[in-house]
Formats: structure tokens, sequence, C-alpha cells
């Protein structure tokens, strides 16, 4: 369980530092930066994300769940907000960053359930 939580941790950062190259706007000053974001990312997905979702319910029923896209991004700039070194320069480049995030994510989640088999 701790080494899955911690293999996770690790390559959400890194996936944080592909994102940061990638995505003009987004900006980690290094490694130690993106270890701290991604912990503050997984923080606010654990405590935070579950109330938006809730409350932007009729929202996302509205847009047919595209209106998830738009809570990412505003949970990227909300740690954008506390982290420093890690700095995201507007909306946009917040919302394709939390796609791409999204993406890595599932792919490095995928590679992480195939090695707990």
């Amino acid at each position: 369980m701790v080494p899955g939580l911690i293999f996770r941790w690790v390559t959400n950062a890194l996936g944080l530092l592909l994102v940061a190259q990638i995505v003009h706007g987004i900006r980690i000053e290094g490694f130690g930066a993106a270890l701290v974001a991604a912990a503050i990312l997984g923080i606010v997905n654990a405590l935070i994300r579950p109330v938006l979702r809730l409350l932007t319910l009729p929202l996302n029923v509205l847009t047919l769940g595209l209106f998830t896209f738009v809570l990412n991004a505003l949970i990227l700039l909300m740690v954008d907000a506390v982290t420093p070194g890690f700095e995201v320069l507007g909306f946009w480049a917040a919302f394709w960053g939390s796609i791409l995030l999204s993406i890595i994510s599932a792919v490095l989640t995928s590679l992480v359930r195939d090695q707990e088999r």
C-alpha cells in the first residue's frame, strides 16, 4: 500500500514536470517543488474536490460532464496559490495543463495497478 502511494506521488510529480515542459504558462522550479505540488494536489483532490463536485453537480449535469474540466483547472489554480515554486499563468494554462495531467495520471495509475497485481 505505502510503496504504491509513494510511487504514485513521485510519478505525479514527474507528470507535473512533464506538463510544465509541454504547456506554456505552467512553471515548476524543480523536482522538490513538483513533489510539494503533487502532494498538495493529492490532498486537494481528496478533500476539496468531492465537495466542489457536489456543489457544481447541476452545472456538470447541464454540460454533460464537461464542467469537470473547468473544475480541474480551478483546482490546479488553487494548488498554484499555495505552492511555492509552482506557477500557473492563467485559466487556459490551468485548463490545458489539467487535461494533460489527467491523461498522464490515468496512464500512470494503470501502470501502478498492473504493478500491484
